[in-house]
């Protein structure tokens, strides 16, 4: 039988109110508020934890205060890697972002889904599903990206998008919800 961890991560439908579950989420969280309260003067201290908290990222890793994720352990990130000041991932599934990736401001990316029905909500069941981000991509401030999403390489997501659905390599997209609206040469 599969722990509810197990069904999380291979995209079943599980419970995240299991201690196992519970633990990792207070590891993460308490691993977010040392690498969110360290001065700008110490990085190599907040890369080490960085590297500690998330399944996989490069030294070249620039991530702002402040920083908020479910396990971290679901989140990998290329080289050239920077998130600015107020992001939050929600990595009950695999988050990962390609080589050469800025994110802007108050952005979130959540692969957690409820049940649409408020009896099978109120069971406390969750699904997550994947978000990839390619390589050289730009996401503007306060964009929010949900569950299941591809974006491509080389696209950049215009400030105050909502990505519902995948977006193709080579463009520029925006709106609400998100769509492609420029093709970059």
């Amino acid at each position: 039988m599969k722990s509810e961890k197990e069904k999380m991560l291979s995209g079943e439908e599980y419970l995240p109110e299991t201690n196992e579950l519970k633990t990792d989420r207070k590891r993460a969280k308490a691993l977010c508020n040392k690498i969110n309260s360290i001065s700008d003067t110490e990085n190599t201290e907040r890369k080490i934890l960085l590297k500690k908290l998330l399944g996989k990222c490069e030294d070249d890793i620039i991530i702002e205060p402040n920083f908020f994720c479910d396990y971290g352990y679901n989140i990998s990130a290329g080289r050239a890697f920077y998130i600015n000041h107020n992001c939050v991932i929600l990595d009950c599934a695999p988050v990962k972002f390609g080589d050469n990736v800025i994110i802007g401001p108050n952005c979130g990316f959540y692969t957690a889904q409820h049940p649409i029905n408020a009896e099978e909500r109120a069971k406390g069941y969750e699904t997550a599903k994947p978000i990839t981000i390619g390589k050289n991509v730009w996401i503007g401030g306060n964009v929010t990206v949900l569950a299941g999403v591809t974006v491509g390489d080389n696209v950049v997501i215009g400030a105050g998008s909502v990505v519902t659905k995948d977006i193709p390599s080579n463009v520029v997209a925006f709106g609400n919800p998100c769509k492609a609206v420029k093709t970059i040469d």
